[in-house]
C-alpha cells in the first residue's frame, strides 16, 4: 500500500512531546515546513502550535516542552490534558511522537515511559545523535526500539538529517502492533499497587479517561497528589472536579492510605521508575572510546561564562546589548512607523472634509492603530534576542547566574531579563515572562515589571526636570537617575511583598538543564519572533485600539463652539492676530480640550489631586496618559495653546515654569515637579500594558489589581512627598 493510501486511513492527529531543549520544535518546523498556526489554549497563556505534516493530511500539535506529566507547571497540565483528551479546545491525539535527546537518554526516558503507560500509539524520534557522537557516545537504536516496543527513527533536526525518514514513518504509522504497551512493566510495593488499582477503577468507571489510559493516569495523578506541592494539589483537585463527590473522596482516601503507609511515597514511585529506566538503559549507550571522557567544548566555555566573576562580566555585556537594542535600535523603526502614521493621517485629512468622521478616522482609528504598531519594533527585537539566547543555550546560563540575586526577593533567575527589558517597555518585558515556568514567579514578575521606568516615562521626566530645575546638568542627571532607581527599588520591594503575602509559596528550587552550546538556527529564531509579535498585534492590539478610540471620544465630545465663548475667552481669542492662523487654531484646541469630557474629568478630579500639588491641567495630562505616558507632553502643549510639541520644547518648559494657580501661586514648583514625577514612577498609566497583562494572565482580575495597587501607591507616595515638603517649607 502506498504512503498516500495509508495516510487516508491511519492516524489523523499526532501530539509532539519532548523535554525542553530536545529539538522538538525544530522537528515540528521541519515536518510542517513552517506552515503552522499559533494561538493560546483556552484560559491560559500556554501556546498552541498546530500544523499539517507536509505531504499528508495528518495534523500535528507541538505541545510545550516538559520533563514529565506531573502538574508542576501550566505547560505540564496542558500537555497532560491534551494527551488524555481532557483539553476542551484540543482534539485527543490518535498517536504521540516522542522526541528523545540521544545525549541525555535516561532523563528523557522518564517522560517517554509515562506516555507509553497511557495506552496511545507512540513513535520515537531519537534526536541530537550528532551531540551524542561528539560526546563519544552511540545509542543502539534497534535495542531501544525493542525495549520500548515502539518504532524509533534517528534524527538530527538542526541540519534536517532523518526528517524525511521520520515524515514517511509518521505517514505510514498506525500503532496497531503496540497493544499491551500501556501495561506498566516495572513493579511498585504491594500497598501502592493496590491503591493505584483503586484510583484506576474510579477513573475507568466514571469515564474520565479511556480504559487503556486508566492505570497510567492513576499513577500520574497519585504521584502528583503524594508530592504535596501546592500547584500539583490544585491540579489534582481540578482533575477530580468532574467526578461525583463520593468518587473523588474515595480517590483521595486511597492516596491518604499510601501516605499512611510510607514516609515519602512520591519518592518511592519516582525512584522505582528511574531504577527500571536505568536497568533498561544498560547496553543501549555505547562509549566510542575507552579513555576517560574529555572535557567538551561546552564544559570549557562554561568555565568562563558561568564563572562568578567573568561570567557576570560577560552577562553584563550581553544584557547591555539586548537592552541597547530594545532601547535604541528600535528608535529608527519606530520613527518610520510614526512618519508613516503621520503621512497617512495627512493624506486622509486632505481627502476627507473636516468634521467628526475625519477626526474619528485620523485621531481615533489611525492613531489607535499607530499606538499598537509603535511597540512592534521593540517587541520584535526583544523576542529575536531571546530566541537567539535560548537557541544558543546561553539563556539557561544567564538564569543560573542571576538566580542568587533574584532569589533574595523570592524570584527565579529567569525574572531578571523580563525586568531588564521593561526599562525599554513593560509590554515586551511582560511577554518575556513566558520563559518562567513557575506560575507564582511568572505572575509576580508580571505585576512588578511596570514599575521599571520605561522609555515612555522619559519624556515626562525630561520636560518636568527642564521646567523646574534650571540648567544645572549634574542636578538634573541626579534627579533622573533617582526616578529610575526609585522604580527599580519599588519593583524589588513589591516583588518580595507579593511573594510573602498574595503569592505566598516556597521559592521553587532552581532546577534547569544547561544544554550544550549550539549555533542558533536563524529560521527558528525569526519564526519564534514572528509568532509572538503577531500574537501581540492580533490579541493585545485589539484592546489597545478600542481604548484609544474611547480616549479620542472623551477628548472630542462635546464639541466647543466659538459662539459659546465667555467674554474673557473671546477677548483672549481676539487678541491673537488674525494672520496667525496656527495660534488661533491652538487656542481653540485648548478650549476644546477644556470643554471636552476629558477636560471636565480633569476639573472633576482636581479636588482629589490638589493635595498632591496638581491642578486640573495636570490632571487632564494624567488622564490622557492612559493612552500612553508620553501623551502627557502633547496634552500639555494643547492645554497651553502651543499645538504639537515634544519634550524638547522650550516654549512648553517656559509655560510650565510660569503657570500659576488662580490665586497667583506658581503651579509647577520643584516640589510639585518631584511629586508629579514620583506619581509617574508608580502609576500604571498605560492601557497597552493592562491589555497585555490581560492577555498573558487570561483574566481581567490581575490587570485590575495591577492598576489599583500601582495607582494607590502613586497617590500615597506623591501625597506624602508634597505634604511633607510643604510642612518642611520647601513649597
Amino acid at each position: 500500500m502506498s504512503p498516500e493510501a495509508v495516510a487516508a486511513t491511519s492516524t489523523r492527529t499526532i501530539a509532539l512531546v519532548g523535554n525542553p531543549n530536545s529539538g522538538k520544535s525544530t522537528i515540528f518546523n521541519h515536518l510542517t515546513r513552517l506552515n503552522a498556526s499559533v494561538g493560546n489554549y483556552q484560559g491560559v497563556t500556554v501556546e498552541q502550535r498546530t500544523g499539517r505534516i507536509a505531504g499528508s493530511d495528518i495534523q500535528i500539535t507541538d505541545l510545550p516542552g516538559i520533563y514529565s506529566l506531573s502538574a508542576v507547571s501550566p505547560d505540564e497540565v496542558i500537555a497532560r490534558s491534551v494527551i488524555l483528551g481532557l483539553q476542551p479546545d484540543a482534539e485527543k491525539p490518535d498517536a504521540v511522537l516522542v522526541v528523545l535527546d540521544a545525549a541525555s537518554l535516561e532523563r528523557n526516558l522518564y517522560l517517554a515511559t509515562q506516555i507509553l503507560e497511557l495506552g496511545l500509539p507512540v513513535l520515537v524520534a531519537l534526536n541530537m545523535v550528532d551531540v551524542a557522537m561528539r560526546r563519544e557516545r552511540e545509542v543502539d537504536i534497534d535495542a531501544l526500539s525493542e525495549r520500548l516496543g515502539v518504532p524509533v527513527v534517528a534524527t538530527n533536526a538542526r541540519n534536517g538529517d532523518g526528517i524525511e525518514a521520520l515524515r514517511a514513518a509518521l505517514i505510514a504509522f498506525d500503532g496497531a502492533d503496540q497493544a499491551g504497551n500501556a501495561k506498566r512493566p516495572w513493579p511498585l510495593p504491594e500497598k501502592i499497587e493496590a491503591e493505584i488499582q483503586t484510583v484506576s477503577r474510579a477513573f475507568e468507571e466514571t469515564g474520565i479517561v479511556d480504559k487503556d489510559a486508566a492505570d497510567g493516569a492513576a499513577l500520574v495523578w497519585l504521584t502528583d497528589y503524594l508530592t504535596g506541592a501546592p500547584t500539583a494539589r490544585v491540579a489534582c483537585e481540578d482533575f477530580l472536579a468532574p467526578l461525583p463527590s463520593k468518587v473523588g473522596a474515595a480517590v483521595k482516601a486511597a492516596a491518604q492510605r499510601v501516605f499512611d503507609a510510607f514516609e515519602e511515597p512520591a519518592s518511592v514511585i519516582i525512584e522505582a521508575r528511574y531504577a527500571w529506566i536505568s536497568q533498561q538503559a544498560q547496553g543501549l549507550v555505547r562509549s566510542l572510546t575507552k579513555e576517560k571522557p574529555r572535557r567538551t567544548v561546552t564544559d570549557r566555555v562554561d568555565s568562563v561564562l558561568t564563572h562568578r566573576l567573568w561570567g557576570l562580566g560577560v552577562l553584563s555585556l550581553v544584557l547591555a546589548a539586548v537592552f541597547y537594542s530594545i532601547f535604541a535600535l528600535a528608535d529608527p523603526l519606530m520613527g518610520l512607523i510614526e512618519s508613516a502614521q503621520g503621512a497617512l493621517a495627512g493624506w486622509v485629512t486632505g481627502l476627507m472634509p473636516e468634521g467628526t468622521l475625519q477626526s474619528l478616522v485620523v485621531d481615533g482609528i489611525i492613531n489607535g492603530v499607530g499606538s499598537v504598531l509603535i511597540f512592534l519594533p521593540q517587541i520584535c527585537i526583544l523576542f529575536l534576542f531571546l530566541s537567539i539566547l535560548e537557541d544558543s543555550g546561553y539563556m539557561a546560563r544567564a538564569a543560573f547566574m542571576m538566580d542568587r540575586l533574584m532569589g533574595r526577593v523570592g524570584l527565579h533567575g529567569r525574572s531578571f531579563i523580563p525586568l531588564l527589558s521593561s526599562f525599554a517597555c513593560a509590554i515586551p518585558g511582560i511577554m518575556a515572562t513566558r520563559t518562567i515556568e513557575n506560575p507564582r514567579d511568572r505572575l509576580t514578575t508580571i505585576l512588578i515589571a511596570p514599575l521599571m521606568s520605561c522609555s515612555a516615562r522619559l519624556p515626562v521626566y525630561i520636560i518636568v526636570i527642564g521646567a523646574v530645575f534650571g540648567s544645572n546638568a549634574l542636578l538634573k542627571a541626579g534627579i533622573l537617575f533617582g526616578m529610575y532607581a526609585l522604580g527599580t527599588i519599588a519593583a524589588l520591594v513589591f516583588g518580595l511583598l507579593f511573594k510573602k503575602t498574595l503569592l505566598r509559596g516556597p521559592r521553587p528550587a532552581f532546577l534547569m538543564e544547561l544544554p550544550p552550546y549550539r549555533k542558533p538556527k536563524i529560521s527558528n529564531c525569526l519564526l519564534a519572533m514572528w509568532e509572538r509579535s503577531r500574537l501581540f498585534v492580533t490579541e493585545a492590539g485589539t484592546t489597545i485600539f478600542v481604548a484609544c478610540i474611547v480616549i479620542w471620544a472623551l477628548s472630542y465630545f462635546p464639541q466647543f463652539d466659538q459662539q459659546d465663548m465667555t467674554p474673557a475667552q473671546a477677548a483672549a481669542f481676539e487678541a491673537i492676530p488674525a494672520s496667525d492662523a496656527d495660534a488661533r487654531a491652538n487656542f481653540l484646541n485648548a478650549q476644546q480640550q477644556d470643554y471636552s469630557l476629558l477636560g471636565r474629568m480633569g476639573h472633576a478630579i482636581e479636588p482629589a489631586i490638589a493635595p498632591l500639588g496638581f491642578d486640573w491641567r495636570l490632571g487632564t495630562g494624567i488622564l490622557s496618559s492612559f493612552a500612553a505616558r508620553e501623551v502627557f507632553v502633547g496634552t500639555m502643549g494643547i492645554t497651553f495653546s502651543l499645538g504639537e510639541v515634544d519634550e524638547t520644547s522650550d516654549a512648553l518648559r517656559d509655560q510650565l515654569a510660569t503657570a500659576k494657580w488662580p490665586d497667583g501661586r506658581p503651579l509647577l514648583t520643584p516640589l510639585v515637579g518631584i511629586s508629579l514625577m514620583v506619581f509617574y514612577v508608580f502609576a500604571c498609566q498605560c492601557i497597552s500594558t493592562l491589555a497585555v497583562v490581560r492577555r498573558e494572565t487570561g483574566t481581567w482580575r490581575w490587570p485590575i489589581f495591577l492598576f489599583v495597587y500601582m495607582t494607590v501607591t502613586a497617590y500615597l507616595a506623591s501625597l506624602a512627598i508634597y505634604q511633607i515638603g510643604r510642612a518642611a517649607g520647601w513649597a
